[in-house]
């Protein structure tokens, strides 16, 4: 039997890392943002991304949900940079957690 032969069956990926995207991005003119979060109960294989879509207020912070979508990782790698490169930014933004 040689390493990595053709009978061989791996569950690893080699040279990527399968991070999922996380985070806020605002459009260039800070009216819409989007919330890209993992879906918790999606499986390791099959990784879903939850994209929440949100009206901004005058502060930057959403004011109200527009839409809600759920992703396989790379169309949501796909949006991410698509969206980046729209002039989409990046943005550290914590919600405030409810009681």
């Amino acid at each position: 039997m040689t390493v990595g032969g053709p009978n061989v069956w791996s569950n690893f990926s080699y040279g990527y890392r399968n991070e999922s995207t996380t985070g806020w991005l605002f459009n260039p003119d800070r009216s819409k943002l989007i919330l890209f979060t993992r879906n918790k109960k999606s499986t390791r294989n099959n990784i879903k991304i939850s994209a929440q879509t949100y009206y901004a207020n005058d502060h930057g912070e959403p004011s109200a949900i527009k839409s809600l979508s759920q992703m396989h990782l790379d169309n949501a790698w796909d949006k991410w940079h698509d969206l980046q490169l729209e002039g989409w930014t990046f943005e550290e933004f914590e919600l405030p957690e409810s009681a």
